[in-house]
């Protein structure tokens, strides 16, 4: 028996303590709240890989196996790819709310405030603006990411036509990011506790009723993102003859701690090894898949369609289909480079239905069940940005094995 319970995988443990986490919540509220701290340990642990992990990787990659044109020609293939598939969630999303019309009938005050959530949303000019770091220092300490990639790009860019010169520089990063995925190693020894209590907290501080509340909704979103996943990312993964099993066991565990933490941060480092490990060389991986946390987030993407038009269905204001489109485009342009703001997707739907003169009190009804969605959008942003990864490793025409 014993020797059964210590041969269970990181994945099987990571399952147990989610249950056990529910059951907690659900018996001993009060109790399952006074976890946050062994939650939020793991998560500031998970935190610590990123900045040294992303600068070890991505300068080793440009520096040490790459050169500038190819990296070039990697960022113009992954943002095509990025606006495609962002593209398709987007209408998939409001195909799926208006087919089921979740906000029918719930009669929001249209003229109510959202509490808490008074941010308005990005200019394209500040968000360009906030790609650009003006300390790399400041930036890694506040997990900046596409900042830390932005930096990093041009640094490992400058070791690369300096040449043998900057060879130690090279040598180091090398040896950086091979301690780091290292030290993740041994930060997931803490995934299940981390991700169980996580869990707990969630379930005993809103209460069992979460996993219910707003329930049409969440069941739209929750099968618009099933949608997303079996047929167009099924889709993807058919015509690029992306290795199915092999790919499936690459994104199981950091799918598993994106949806029950609700951070994709969480996962960034597990899911950089497991892609490098899934065949995609180390530049590919460092570079597309923290620059995809801030252009190709489609669970989040399709949330925001969703949940615009349930508000203006849930307020009784008929919107036209060009209406519609014309939202669509917008949250196109904003929901783009937003995932340094604290809870972006939220920001985002205040100043989309503040531009088209919807009630805001929706974003105050919708924080109810947040917490739900939040798992859901995020754990499918993780999973996209793998297969972006694996998608562009064979436009680049690695050969990726089936065994």
């Amino acid at each position: 028996m014993g020797g059964t319970v210590r041969k269970l995988s990181i994945t099987a443990w990571i399952f147990i303590c989610m249950a056990a986490g529910i059951a907690l919540g659900v018996l001993a509220p009060k109790a399952a709240v006074e976890l946050a701290p062994v939650s939020n340990i793991f998560l500031r642990l998970i935190k610590s890989i990123i900045a040294p992990l992303l600068f070890g990787t991505l300068v080793y990659g440009i520096a040490g196996t790459s050169n500038v044109k190819t990296m070039g020609r990697i960022g113009a293939k992954a943002i095509l790819y990025f606006e495609i598939v962002t593209t398709i969630a987007l209408f998939l999303g409001l195909a799926a709310v208006n087919l089921t019309k979740p906000g029918a009938g719930m009669k929001i005050a249209p003229d109510a405030g959202a509490p808490g959530v008074t941010n308005a949303p990005p200019t394209l000019g500040a968000t360009l603006e906030h790609t650009f770091p003006t300390s790399i220092i400041d930036s890694m300490a506040r997990g900046e990411v596409l900042q830390i990639v932005v930096f990093t790009f041009l640094f490992g860019t400058a070791c690369a036509a300096i040449g043998t010169k900057a060879k130690p520089v090279v040598l180091f990063c090398e040896s950086l990011a091979e301690v780091m995925f290292r030290y993740t190693h041994y930060v997931m020894y803490l995934a299940p506790l981390g991700v169980g209590a996580a869990i707990a907290v969630t379930v005993g501080s809103k209460g069992f009723a979460v996993l219910f509340g707003l329930g049409k909704l969440i069941l739209t979103m929750y099968a618009a993102l099933i949608v997303f996943v079996v047929f167009v990312l099924g889709a993807v993964i058919k015509l690029t003859r992306i290795p199915v099993r092999r790919f499936y066991e690459a994104v199981k565990e950091p799918w598993i701690i994106a949806f029950s933490t609700a951070s994709s941060e969480a996962a960034l480092p597990l899911a950089m090894e497991n892609m490098e490990k899934f065949g995609s060389p180390k530049h590919i991986v460092a570079f597309v898949l923290p620059t995809g946390y801030s252009f190709n987030l489609d669970g989040t993407t399709l949330y925001l369609s969703l949940a615009s038009v349930f508000v203006a269905q849930a307020a009784g204001v008929e919107m036209s289909l060009g209406q519609q489109l014309v939202m669509m485009l917008t949250l196109m342009l904003t929901s783009k480079g937003v995932a340094a703001v604290p809870r972006a997707s939220l920001v985002i739907l205040a100043g989309t239905l503040s531009s088209f003169q919807l009630p805001l009190e929706g974003v105050a009804v919708l924080l109810g069940v947040d917490a739900l969605m939040d798992m859901a959008r995020t754990s499918v942003n993780v999973l996209g940005n793998c297969l972006a990864t694996a998608v562009i490793t064979r436009w680049e025409g690695v050969e990726l094995e089936n065994s």
